[in-house]
């Protein structure tokens, strides 16, 4: 279960997402919370470890238990809803068998609204274009579970809670950590995507 909010500045509506164990959805506009305004049921078939809110306010992102990570639209109109998709990551196969982690965290760059990072159980974090549907890079891999991720504020680092979170339950696991990773543009700029330039001095 996990919740999120809409930024304020994103939408007309202040919204709360809010993610329930049983794979539902409930979508509340903040200034009314009697009741929800939508109420739907998780595309994916695992339950939810973590919602995000889209940086524009028009929607937000499911990660599941099963390694996929759904991108869903609030506006019920069949142009918005023909825009969600869904995939699967943090999987790795060895020697045939394929393991399949749960996906722990959501973040979104600060530069490029529709770029996202996801951390796994795997210890893997991934920076997806979620305009193309394309994953831009994988970080090296952590001893072990990402449990927690964030971008600064200016996009040029990433911070990673890298912390085991009992996918495999009681076992001996290397100790928690805070890296802080550097951010190269070039890692998270979208296909297409112009770069700023700083102005002249």
């Amino acid at each position: 279960m996990d919740l999120d909010v809409t930024p304020d500045h994103a939408s007309a509506q202040p919204l709360l997402v809010v993610a329930t164990h049983d794979r539902g959805v409930a979508v509340f506009d903040r200034r009314q919370m009697t009741q929800p305004m939508q109420e739907r049921v998780s595309p994916l078939k695992f339950p939810t470890r973590t919602v995000k809110c889209l940086p524009s306010g028009d929607g937000f992102v499911l990660a599941s238990t099963e390694g996929r990570v759904a991108v869903e639209y609030f506006d019920a109109d069949p142009a918005s809803q023909a825009r969600r998709f869904a995939f699967k990551c943090h999987r790795q196969t060895v020697d045939g068998i394929e393991y399949i982690y749960p996906v722990n965290a959501v973040a979104f760059h600060p530069k490029y609204p529709m770029t996202f990072a996801t951390g796994g159980a795997d210890g893997v974090v991934n920076y997806w274009d979620g305009m193309h549907k394309k994953r831009i890079k994988a970080l090296p891999r952590q001893p072990t579970s990402i449990a927690s991720l964030d971008f600064a504020s200016d996009g040029n680092a990433i911070a990673l809670a890298v912390s085991y979170t009992y996918e495999e339950g009681d076992k001996d696991h290397p100790p928690d950590a805070l890296v802080i990773q550097p951010v190269r543009d070039a890692d998270v700029r979208p296909r297409g995507a112009t770069v700023r330039k700083a102005p002249d001095s």
